[in-house]
């Protein structure tokens, strides 16, 4: 099958991740689904700006795998029955990646296109987002948010309040931005191959890339034991699926500073919105 090609599996995968992000969307609203189906309108402002996210967020990775050359296919979107209604997108690449600039440029083109775009849905959706001062635990059937530094910064300037002192109640759109930036979080966790793993090994070369990625699964462990156990999760998920990566083909060709910075950059997003605790109160 030509790499590339859009195939009824693509088509399929992601009417139905449209479907149950508008599900999940519309179930934030209250809407109970099965007694008011029509009153599934209510998701569309979630589902729209989290599936332009993850669609962001792949095509970043898809359009620098075939400018250097690297077969790649069209994205595949997760759909689950989840508080969000999916578990993301992929691309499959075939390795090796040339070098390490290419290396770089696929690795960083996905988390930070779409960082950029969750940035404006939380923008957008916190204009519209009501704000009641802190008193405490949450109610009954709900939950908080970690606040990252750029939902603070965010939340800070568009609405003019501290998110420490004053509880936000995230329009759908701001919410579908927060996912937004936890996604960007768990793709540039320096580890193996996710996206902060190419841009690991790109940016410090192999033998380090290792020893970072050996490192972040105890980290990991370790966060997930003091903070929220989704973490621990990830990092048993992590160690199953392997720290190592792949050599690039032409090694010798090094990263210009453009794209050193780029990395650097991208490692600055990941520190932005990472959260130790993103949910609380289940």
């Amino acid at each position: 099958m030509p790499e590339g090609r859009l195939t009824p599996l693509h088509v399929v995968l992601f009417i139905a991740t449209c479907l149950s992000t508008l599900v999940a969307g519309a179930m934030m609203q209250g809407v109970v689904p099965w007694q008011t189906p029509r009153m599934l309108v209510k998701g569309i402002p979630f589902s729209v700006s989290l599936m332009t996210i993850l669609l962001t967020h792949e095509m970043g990775h898809y359009l620098m795998s075939r400018r250097h050359g690297t077969p790649a296919s069209l994205p595949y979107f997760i759909p689950a029955p989840s508080l969000v209604g999916t578990f993301g997108a992929v691309i499959r690449m075939r390795p090796p990646i040339i070098h390490s600039r290419a290396l770089m440029d696929i690795g960083a083109a996905g988390p930070l296109a779409g960082f950029v775009v969750s940035i404006a849905a939380t923008i957008i959706g916190l204009n519209y987002s009501p704000v009641s001062l802190s008193f405490g635990a949450p109610p009954p059937d709900s939950f908080y948010l970690g606040d990252s530094l750029i939902f603070k910064l965010l939340t800070w300037l568009v609405l003019g309040v501290d998110p420490a002192t004053h509880d936000v109640m995230l329009h759908p759109v701001a919410f579908a931005g927060w996912i937004g930036f936890f996604i960007t979080t768990l793709n540039l966790l320096p580890v193996g191959q996710l996206d902060g793993g190419h841009i690991c090994y790109a940016l410090f070369g192999p033998e380090r890339h290792g020893k970072i990625s050996k490192l972040m699964i105890p980290v990991l462990l370790v966060l997930g034991f003091f903070f929220w156990p989704g973490w621990a999760v990830w990092g048993a998920l992590l160690m199953i699926l392997g720290r190592k990566h792949p050599p690039v083909e032409l090694p010798w060709i090094m990263l210009d500073p453009m794209r050193r910075n780029v990395g650097w950059a991208s490692l600055a997003v990941f520190a932005l919105t990472f959260t130790p605790a993103p949910f609380s109160g289940f």
